[in-house]
């Protein structure tokens, strides 16, 4: 997770999603301006975001769904 200053980070967008189609709407919006703005596709490019997307993916798991999971096999008992 990119830790950028306080100062660097911009307001959200206004457009709160309310489903998952309006979320993935914003991420690919804000992908293509980023495209857009560093020139137009290229490999380098394709790389980029995915790696974003991944690394935001991963952090998403470890910050929220893994700590969700210890809690519900602490509730509900371990599997294994």
């Amino acid at each position: 997770m990119p830790y950028i200053k306080q100062e660097d980070r911009l307001p959200i967008p206004e457009m709160i999603p309310e489903s998952a189609g309006d979320l993935n709407y914003l991420f690919t919006k804000l992908i293509q301006e980023y495209i857009d703005e560093r020139g137009g596709l290229s490999y380098a490019i394709i790389n980029e975001v995915v790696g974003v997307l991944e690394c935001a993916k991963l952090e998403l798991y470890r910050r929220l769904a893994a700590p969700y999971e210890d809690e519900k096999r602490e509730l509900n008992g371990d599997v294994y």
